[in-house]
């Protein structure tokens, strides 16, 4: 299978997209897979499987673009409480899709990484995950990250606590304590905040999902279900986006 080439410019100027004014860093809070299969008169579990399909698409048409960061949201701190199989089966196609794509990955330069806490997934899979993380770290295109076991609120949790052990050991002075520091210890730790946040199934809410880092984050929202979104929506989304005034707090200067 070939590698899908770069946008030329033509690319874009035929999809009504700019370059210049394209996210650097897109977030997408994957929803709707169950309901999707409900629809359609599957087991829920069949929805994950064909929200697969979505995340190779979108991974791909962001490859290509260009963008810096593609931030999945893929496994929530709160998806511990879905039924025993359920999660199986999340667990079966999280290890699947890091060995299935590792060549894809490679050819495709992208560096893959992950964000979230790892002592609540089994080291077998993350194994598999680790191995394709060491495999891509030179990868010099888009950086694919996946948020496993992830929520912002114990995120934040976790960097007080670690602030505040270092200020107890005397490595950090309480009044030197400012925006950078907190971002240093983050998960997302050296990565740009996301321009824009995309949301399938039509839901308006964020979901414990990178509260500090989209402050300023421009929001989208589908009614579609993550198993329907593909490369279209993609563009539709950049293209609202193109059309925005991102003010950050500010005002625009005339």
């Amino acid at each position: 299978m070939p590698v899908a080439e770069p946008y030329t410019l033509e690319d874009f100027e035929t999809r009504g997209l700019s370059p210049e004014r394209l996210p650097r860093h897109v977030a997408i809070i994957m929803d709707g897979n169950g309901r999707w299969a409900q629809q359609q008169g599957y087991p829920r579990i069949e929805g994950h499987r064909r929200g697969v399909q979505s995340v190779r698409a979108v991974v791909e048409e962001c490859a290509r673009m260009g963008l810096e960061q593609l931030t999945l949201y893929c496994f929530s701190s709160e998806n511990w409480k879905r039924p025993r199989p359920e999660l199986d089966l999340l667990m079966s196609l999280l290890q699947r899709f890091v060995v299935a794509e590792r060549n894809e990955i490679m050819r495709q330069d992208i560096q893959f990484c992950t964000i979230g806490r790892t002592d609540r997934i089994s080291s077998r899979i993350l194994r598999e995950v680790n191995t394709t993380i060491e495999m891509s770290r030179d990868n010099p295109g888009m950086r694919l990250c996946l948020a496993l076991d992830y929520g912002s609120r114990d995120e934040l949790v976790q960097a007080i606590q670690s602030i505040s052990r270092k200020v107890a050991a005397g490595e950090i002075d309480p009044e030197s304590i400012d925006e950078q520091t907190i971002a240093d210890h983050l998960y997302t730790a050296g990565m740009s905040d996301p321009d824009l946040i995309i949301r399938t199934a039509g839901e308006m809410r964020v979901s414990n999902f990178l509260l500090w880092q989209i402050s300023y984050a421009e929001l989208w929202v589908t009614q579609k279900f993550w198993p329907d979104f593909r490369a279209p929506d993609l563009i539709e989304a950049f293209r609202d986006f193109g059309q925005r005034e991102r003010r950050f707090g500010g005002l625009i200067q005339k």
